[in-house]
């Protein structure tokens, strides 16, 4: 095993092989002890990239850091020294040195009381079992790899488990019950019986988290291959319904007679695991797990039509920002953007069941600009009838919509439009102050550009002004904007 991991360690990547060679030279010499633990060793086994390296030492970590750095010309190193860590970054590797603790917790927060520990006490203190190898980079032990809880047996058998008692482990520090669930999203690891128990049991434990921490997790499961799975298991353990209620609140069928509709909780998994496989764009992923959030406050019952949501994009609309608040999400454009998605989610979906014109499909542009297409890929997602005929009438349909935004946009130009015309050359023609007759003017030159009535470009919108100025009893006063005008002179 020792020669084995001696020669993953002989990488290829001489910023990598510096940074080892340095500690393990500068812990020789200080005679103390040093080994790169947790995720970077898993994902040595995974074969998977990894630039975040945290490593342990039985002496001093910040010592160790500030020892290193020098040896290694780094000028900058971050010093945490309530919590006995350093930081600095080398060529574009973060390493993260602490000294080996143990650590005993208190029920109302994840905030531990720390004391010196060996190794194997800093091991014990680790999440899981795959977070918890060790390899000793130290020159006299260069390569021994310390495994005291079968890591790479569970690694091997692709299992999430707890070093300790899981129930310890998740009442002292809850935010290891999210991570739990993530691992097993992003590597497809299972959670290991007991520990998935105990995730249960202790679940009620995640109130003391900060919202950023709980976000940070879930935007992690959300970016994952297929994030339906950690949802899943969210709400299979309870945690889901504290962390994000409205989402819960989407479960269920509710029947009249025999007349029901689709589980639009499990709908709206089934649409963010469709977008997540043509997007890495989290907002737009937010976008896929909200867009239907609105369902269950606008359900109703028609004995004509059947169940109803009428306007649920609307109501939807409105619910983002306070569910991005609650979650500390962004209040930024990114909350906007999501808002702008929910809204139009609808659009296209009626431009496929209706004979496409070339106003609807003007208007749709003008509305979604540079996202149209952001908003095709989420129409998209949402097309989750298990009816074959049914999905494949949306899909051609679909791509009929997408021809003739290709082709209106080429012609008209109206993704990320701007008025032809300005307010500041109304005001100037007609010598008006800011006022309601600018804008209703502006409006009504959007309209016919719009409908088709007029182009979209300065000369025929300026024509369509001095028509609609003249119905409201204005004269052009200043000549100086008019079409072909330069300088003041035709």
């Amino acid at each position: 095993m020792k020669e084995q991991i001696v020669d993953i360690l002989d990488l290829t990547d001489s910023d990598l092989h510096e940074v080892l060679h340095a500690i393990s030279e500068v812990a020789e010499m200080q005679n103390t002890d040093a080994y790169v633990i947790g995720g970077f060793v898993r994902d040595i086994f995974l074969n998977r990239k990894s630039k975040d390296i945290d490593f342990v030492t039985t002496g001093d970590g910040i010592l160790l850091a500030e020892s290193v750095a020098k040896q290694l010309k780094v000028s900058e190193v971050h010093i945490f020294k309530n919590y006995g860590t350093a930081m600095f970054k080398y060529n574009g590797y973060q390493c993260e040195f602490v000294g080996a603790r143990k650590e005993s917790y208190r029920k109302h927060t994840r905030n531990p009381k720390v004391e010196k520990g060996t190794l194997r006490d800093d091991q014990l203190r680790r999440d899981f079992t795959i977070n918890a190898m060790a390899i000793s980079i130290k020159k006299s032990s260069f390569g021994s790899f310390v495994d005291p809880f079968g890591g790479i047996a569970d690694l091997a058998k692709k299992l999430i488990v707890t070093p300790t008692n899981p129930d310890i482990t998740f009442s002292d520090d809850p935010l290891r019950m999210l991570r739990a669930i993530r691992f097993s999203c992003t590597l497809d690891f299972s959670i290991e019986e007991n520990t998935f128990n105990a995730i249960k049991r202790n679940a009620d434990r995640v109130k003391i988290l900060s919202k950023e921490r709980i976000t940070e997790e879930l935007n992690k499961i959300i970016m994952s291959e297929v994030p339906s799975k950690g949802f899943l298991k969210l709400d299979e353990t309870g945690i889901l319904e504290i962390i994000f209620p409205e989402f819960v609140n989407l479960k269920g069928v509710e029947y009249v007679g025999s007349m029901g509709h689709k589980d639009n909780f499990l709908h709206t998994l089934e649409v963010l695991d469709n977008i997540s496989l043509n997007t890495d764009n989290l907002w737009l992923r937010w976008a896929a797990i909200l867009h239907d959030i609105a369902k269950p406050v606008t359900k109703k019952y028609d004995k004509n039509l059947g169940w109803t949501f009428h306007g649920h994009e609307f109501k939807g609309m409105k619910m983002v920002p306070k569910i991005f608040s609650n979650l500390k999400l962004p209040m930024n454009e990114k909350m906007k953007y999501v808002q702008k998605m929910v809204l139009l989610h609808l659009r296209p979906i009626i431009l496929a069941d209706d004979c496409v014109t070339d106003s609807a499909v003007r208007r749709l542009l003008f509305d979604a600009g540079d996202d149209i297409d952001d908003l095709m890929l989420l129409c998209q997602a949402d097309v989750t009838s298990k009816n074959p005929a049914k999905v494949k009438r949306y899909l051609n349909n679909f791509e009929i919509v997408k021809q003739k935004l290709i082709e209106i946009e080429e012609k008209d130009k109206l993704r990320n439009w701007q008025p032809p015309i300005s307010g500041d050359v109304i005001m100037k023609v007609f010598q008006l102050p800011p006022c309601k007759k600018v804008g209703d003017i502006k409006t009504e030159i959007r309209e016919a550009i719009l409908e088709g009535e007029i182009g979209n470009n300065y000369e025929e919108a300026y024509h369509k002004m001095i028509e609609i100025a003249e119905k409201m009893g204005l004269k052009e006063v200043d000549l100086s904007c008019r079409p072909g005008v330069v300088n003041g002179e035709w």
